[in-house]
């Protein structure tokens, strides 16, 4: 007797299906439960497939975003020294350095602040209207059930 393959499915599938006038209950229940265990494997690994190829699109997305960061960083730094080279026409180098470089120090520290303001309102992380809501509910449900 030779053993089925690993994955090569149910050989009764690939035969012509009875006639379903002729077949008894048992044998549309069982065949019904066949096709539907075929039916939702299917669609798994249609899903499967599916996030996949987004996954690998999303992947390529996030790469070319990082790229495009890194290119605005280089550009940014391009326009900060053309800054300081500006200034440095009128002022000595050092002192035009310096200069944006304070002007770019409290940029820095207004963003923190702001960054800083946003994250304390965020916290906790937790869905707090959420369980609000939640508990709303249960109390309404108690009271319903105590009626």
């Amino acid at each position: 007797m030779s053993q089925p393959t690993p994955g090569g499915g149910a050989t009764r599938a690939e035969a012509s299906p009875p006639d379903p006038s002729k077949a008894s209950t048992a044998q549309l229940l069982a065949d019904l439960s066949d096709q539907v265990t075929r039916l939702v494997r299917d669609e798994v690994r249609l899903a499967q497939a599916e996030v996949t190829g987004k996954a690998k699109r999303l992947g390529v997305g996030a790469g070319l975003f990082g790229g495009a960061g890194l290119v605005a960083l280089l550009g940014l730094n391009a326009l900060i020294t053309a800054a300081i080279l500006g200034l440095a026409a009128v002022l000595p180098g050092w002192l035009a350095a310096v200069i944006i470089a304070v002007v770019l120090f409290a940029v820095a520290a207004v963003l923190a602040l702001v960054g800083r303001k946003d994250v304390q309102q965020a916290a906790p992380p937790l869905p707090t209207e959420t369980i609000e809501s939640v508990k709303t509910d249960v109390a309404t449900v108690k009271e319903r059930g105590s009626r």
